[in-house]
């Protein structure tokens, strides 16, 4: 009996020891690695996140008293790029990666890639389809909501109609003649933005006219060129142009410089640097600010917490539906 005793000592001692031995190898943990892969370097608000991101680790670095490696990849448009840059982030042993899709209908490849190495995945910015995100228990989104975006810039249209419905509504003929600058074709935001900006106004009572509208690839160097044609095309017709970026609003913003034209009725979404002072000058009525350090530290306090084990602190960042942080909007005009 006392053997038996003695034994159950021990396993019980070597249980509490595995338990506590494990937990503390999990504390002592100095460093973590972080993969970031984005769409497009060159896209203004990625870019802008990202160095906000690098500043943001710097901080937790101090905070933490742990070493925090960040390496950021250029997708470059391509998914396959994509892919093989998420494939070397999991050889090299990454604690987490963080992925802005080239393709949100192909998040299942790298979250079955993730899964199978086990290293959790924060998708942001770019919002897979419903179903991946619960594909595993290891992955969250983390973006503004399309939808809000576009509501709060046809409120913002709306404010400055019923404002100052004369530099608005120019003709003066009750009627709003807009043109539309859209993102990536198929891609969820600009289409979602693109219909409810304008459904927002419908339902504001506006009575609308689309003069014209076209595919911009969210870049401003398109933009301006498909605004500076239909400055050719359709003269003073157009009354307003919506975007749905501010990069699209900042082309428009040159075309209107190139041809002398003291035109301001441009709105964008994002609150990008560039899309603000635009505002603040009086180059464009205003933009949705999403803001770009919010995104950031949402990125990387759950990237922290994902490396570490660590449970995410739904305090700071409270969850809806158990996988998406939406970073809150808001209207910025001058």
């Amino acid at each position: 009996m006392k053997k038996i005793i003695g034994a159950g000592v021990l396993l019980a001692a070597a249980a509490i020891f595995w338990i506590y031995g494990r937990g503390s190898t999990q504390t002592q943990k100095t460093s973590i690695k972080v993969g970031i892969s984005i769409y497009r370097q060159d896209d203004t608000f990625i870019s802008s996140m990202m160095g906000s991101l690098e500043s943001y680790a710097k901080t937790l670095e101090q905070e933490k008293n742990i070493k925090i490696s960040i390496d950021i990849s250029d997708g470059n448009e391509n998914q396959n790029t994509q892919n093989e840059q998420v494939e070397r982030y999991i050889s090299l042993g990454y604690d987490v990666l963080c992925i802005n899709m080239v393709d949100r209908a192909e998040a299942a490849t790298v979250i079955d890639k993730a899964e199978a190495a086990d290293i959790p995945v924060i998708f942001f910015n770019r919002e897979p389809v419903e179903e991946d995100m619960y594909r595993w228990e290891k992955l969250y989104y983390i973006g503004s909501d399309a939808k809000e975006q576009a509501v709060l810039q046809g409120q913002m249209i709306l404010d400055a109609l019923a404002s100052r419905p004369e530099e608005i509504d120019i003709n003066q003929d009750g009627i709003l003649q807009y043109a539309m600058l859209e993102g990536e074709i198929r891609h969820q935001d600009s289409m979602v933005r693109t219909e409810w900006s304008v459904q927002s106004l419908k339902d504001g009572g506006a009575s609308l006219e689309k003069v014209t509208g076209g595919i911009a690839d969210w870049e401003r160097a398109q933009a301006s060129a498909m605004v500076e044609q239909w400055l050719t095309d359709y003269g003073d017709q157009i009354e307003i142009i919506i975007c749905n970026n501010d990069d699209m609003a900042l082309g428009a913003v040159d075309a209107m410089a190139r041809a002398g034209l003291d035109f301001h009725n441009i709105v964008g979404i994002d609150g990008t640097p560039a899309g603000i002072q635009a505002v603040d000058e009086g180059k464009m009525l205003g933009t949705v600010v999403s803001n770009l350090d919010l995104h950031a530290q949402a990125i990387m306090d759950f990237a922290y917490a994902m490396a570490m084990g660590q449970e995410i602190d739904i305090e700071k960042w409270p969850l809806i539906d158990g996988k998406y942080i939406r970073i809150p909007q808001e209207i910025y005009v001058g």
